[in-house]
């Protein structure tokens, strides 16, 4: 076990002696052990990504409601130094305005903050599958030599 990979079970448990008895002629324990390995390791660094992916989306959505707040404020300061009703009313409508297209620009960089994150987290995960098809095709082949 010389890569620790950070997850407990993994590191204390030795498969390749606990599959060592279950050996099969032409089955290569160690390659299967290794090859699953790193479909942990991947699903390990993709879990990792999405996570910190959800943090960045928190933070944002914090910095978000702390500006919409101090927004507000100053959105009931103009309301209320406004003049006649109609120019209250009128400055009511533009900040109204001001405040949903500010929403709706926030919701589009969250949204594309979290599509970002996941599709990082998905290519870990389509790399690794990618690399796992190619070493079962590998062992495939190397059987197929190995009975003629």
């Amino acid at each position: 076990m010389a890569n620790p990979t950070g997850n407990p079970f993994l590191d204390n448990m030795d498969f390749t002696k606990l599959l060592g008895d279950f050996k099969a002629p032409g089955v290569d324990v160690e390659s299967i052990v290794a090859s699953q390995r790193r479909n942990i390791e991947a699903l390990t660094a993709a879990n990792q990504l999405a996570m910190e992916g959800l943090q960045a989306v928190m933070r944002r959505q914090a910095e978000i409601v702390r500006a919409s707040l101090e927004e507000a404020g100053g959105y009931v300061n103009q309301i209320a130094t406004a003049g006649t009703p109609e120019e209250k009313a009128a400055k009511q409508a533009e900040l109204i305005k001001l405040a949903f297209e500010k929403s709706l620009a926030n919701a589009r960089e969250l949204a594309e903050l979290v599509a970002k994150s996941n599709s990082e987290a998905a290519d870990v995960l389509s790399r690794r599958v990618s690399e796992s098809l190619d070493e079962v095709r590998t062992a495939i082949g190397k059987a197929q030599a190995a009975r003629k």
